[in-house]
């Protein structure tokens, strides 16, 4: 299992409050998106918010609350979900969990910041082949 990270404690705070608001913008703002996926026992569709990194044909999401999260479980049992992200929505597929306590995968910033919040737990999915983008 994986060491929590420092910022644990807000989970329930962010879920509240900060993620209905950022869900206004995230799909359209630079190094943001929502992701798009359905509950692996309810079948309800869900938007969550994210910081995305982009590395050629991957999109890597830092773990900032850990592997053991609801949004986490449901893409892996899924194998795949949308993300919406520059205006546009993508399929990503395949994803893998990763232990990176490097956190090389992050711009220099990111990893500096996440290596205070002690996250190094990654998730990294591809971009379906041949997907088109939508608008």
């Amino acid at each position: 299992m994986a060491q929590p990270t420092r910022i644990q404690f807000l989970r329930p705070f962010t879920r509240r409050f900060v993620n209905p608001v950022t869900r206004l913008v995230a799909g359209r703002l630079p190094g943001f998106g929502i992701l798009l996926y359905r509950g692996r026992k309810s079948g309800t569709e869900y938007r969550t918010p994210m910081n995305v990194f982009r590395r050629d044909s991957e999109y890597v999401f830092a773990l900032t609350y850990g592997p053991d999260v609801q949004w986490v479980k449901n893409i892996v049992a899924a194998g795949e979900c949308r993300l919406v992200t520059g205006g546009r929505t993508i399929r990503l597929i395949g994803p893998r969990l990763f232990h990176d306590p490097g956190r090389t995968l992050m711009p220099p910033v990111v990893r500096q910041f996440l290596g205070l919040l002690r996250v190094s737990e990654f998730l990294r999915m591809r971009i379906e082949p041949g997907a088109t983008l939508r608008s």
